[in-house]
């Protein structure tokens, strides 16, 4: 739908000499969502070809270039052996290791960005939140949901950093015309992250309560276990559209919100998929800031049990997930 809508292909073929449609999902792990949703954009692109103009030969139908992007840590071998096993020959493919608040692409070389479920990361945890003498230590807490307003405004300012690096990159990158297509789990309104009750503070708190009990049994450290914070910030719509006027590249094409997470036939089952998300999600940080000394599956198991514990959170699973479509504007 996004594409139909919004790509203008008769500007976008004056500016492609080369006839190739250039692609970069970010933020693409390891498969195999990555390679379906890429299918789907190059289906919709094609489409898009031949209803706008009809009288396009199959050789004016353009190649595509799709480059897969994430942090250099990713295991892009595992990425092309999945791509390799399932034969898929509609396009070329390249790895672009790197973060995406930096450059990654020459100027005006992307027609169309996509990334899903990775602009929460934010680029680093807010130094202010680790320090002990500062007002924002987030001390006994994993998070800035269910914190104080000091770690609050420490998590909006370094992602509203990081956003507007994305978004300057990505201004010199992508030609005008361009889309750019951003699945972002975040908050419904801004300013709601003070909701106890919410779905995903409770979550977090839960979490965070299961690695401090097991601090407090001398599991862990309490000082490691007060240093660690997860990266992630959960934006609003309206943070999206003011970080979008400020960097003024960009229009913002429509905002749509997804379903939720359908809940399941039980509270152990709910539990479960939960913990079993959170895990997916957050192992590697846990991996890298404890190592050894913490044990993973005593962790999940507590945390599953501390869910099991609060029936009512699954009346509502799930973040309010939202799709933006932006477009590049002219300079």
């Amino acid at each position: 739908m996004a594409v139909a809508e919004n790509l203008d292909i008769e500007k976008i073929m004056l500016s492609n000499p080369n006839n190739t449609f250039n692609i970069a999902d970010l933020g693409c792990s390891v498969g195999p969502n990555t390679f379906s949703s890429v299918e789907n954009i190059i289906e919709a692109v094609q489409s898009k070809y031949q209803s706008q103009v009809p009288r396009l030969s199959a050789s004016q139908i353009p190649d595509f270039q799709v480059f897969f992007n994430d942090h250099t840590s990713n295991d892009f071998n595992m990425l092309f052996r999945s791509l390799h096993d399932q034969n898929r020959q509609r396009y070329y493919a390249a790895g672009v290791p790197g973060s995406f608040y930096g450059s990654l692409f020459p100027r005006a070389s992307i027609h169309f960005v996509y990334s899903s479920y990775a602009l929460q990361w934010i680029s680093r945890v807010p130094k202010e939140v680790m320090d002990k003498d500062s007002p924002a230590w987030n001390k006994g807490r994993i998070h800035y949901l269910n914190s104080t307003d000091e770690v609050v405004r420490a998590y909006q300012k370094q992602h509203a950093e990081d956003m507007e690096c994305f978004l300057d990159a990505r201004a010199q990158e992508i030609v005008c015309g361009g889309l750019m297509v951003l699945i972002i789990p975040g908050h419904q309104l801004q300013g709601s992250t003070n909701d106890s009750h919410s779905f995903l503070n409770v979550t977090y708190r839960l979490l965070g309560s299961s690695l401090m009990d097991m601090a407090r049994k001398g599991v862990v450290s309490e000082d490691k276990a007060d240093s660690f914070n997860i990266p992630i910030y959960h934006m609003s719509p309206q943070e999206l559209e003011a970080v979008v006027e400020k960097n003024g590249c960009f229009s913002i094409e429509g905002v749509d919100h997804l379903p939720q997470i359908p809940k399941l036939d039980t509270v152990t089952k709910n539990a479960q998929l939960i913990a079993s998300h959170s895990r997916a999600v957050t192992e590697e940080l846990f991996k890298q800031h404890f190592g050894d000394e913490l044990s993973l599956d005593e962790l999940f198991d507590l945390y599953c049990r501390k869910l099991e514990e609060q029936p009512s959170i699954f009346d509502s699973m799930g973040t309010t997930t939202f799709l933006a479509v932006l477009k590049r504007k002219a300079n």
